[in-house]
């Protein structure tokens, strides 16, 4: 082996060596690009502050809120800006537009359109009133508060129902104030992560 071909060599492995590191930084440029499009566009990171979620969402967990073509169904969990509290809110859909909740305290049940929910996700079986909006609400002869959804609104509610301020307190919100649904958990001091339901 002559010295110009010893050169040749060494300069196609420092040739090689430098296209391989320019893949890989092409390929982590890409992959920066696609973290930072997602969470601009299609999901958003949200913090769980205060116990109205409890056990469903505990304090401090973190949250991953997908809004991109977004439609709100009953039983989201829903991050919303809440212009009543002027706070950013974590709060389940209980019912959408046109549709008509009732609350009975005394048998501690929610009904959406005349049927009893399933809620095994309420943190106390015994639910008690955390107040009302409006005493229009409330049906003197079954002891019961019946909201009916306007449209664009829906219905929310805390999973720790007696320690939350919900729709009870402040109405329906606007479907506009929805920021996402959550999806998954991707931090929690309890130790549980993965999906939300």
């Amino acid at each position: 082996m002559n010295i110009r071909e010893n050169k040749g060599n060494k300069r196609s492995w420092i040739s090689a060596a430098a296209g391989s590191i320019l893949d890989w930084a092409e390929t982590l440029v890409f992959a920066v690009f696609l973290v930072i499009i997602s969470f601009t566009f299609i999901f958003k990171i949200a913090n769980v502050v205060g116990h109205s979620m409890e056990n469903t969402l505990t304090e401090g967990d973190r949250l991953i809120v997908s809004h991109l073509f977004y439609t709100p169904d009953c039983g989201d969990i829903a991050v919303i800006d809440s212009k009543a509290l002027d706070d950013v809110i974590i709060k389940r859909i209980i019912a959408v537009s046109n549709q008509k909740v009732v609350i009975d305290y005394n048998a501690g049940t929610v009904s959406v359109d005349g049927s009893i929910l399933d809620e095994p996700y309420i943190k106390e079986s015994e639910m008690r009133s955390t107040g009302h909006f409006a005493d229009a609400y409330y049906n003197e002869e079954n002891d019961t508060y019946e909201y009916d959804v306007p449209f664009g609104y829906v219905f929310v509610l805390g999973d720790n129902r007696n320690a939350s301020s919900d729709s009870r307190v402040f109405g329906c919100v606007p479907q506009e104030d929805i920021i996402g649904r959550v999806v998954l958990r991707i931090y929690s001091r309890s130790g549980k992560i993965g999906r939300v339901e």
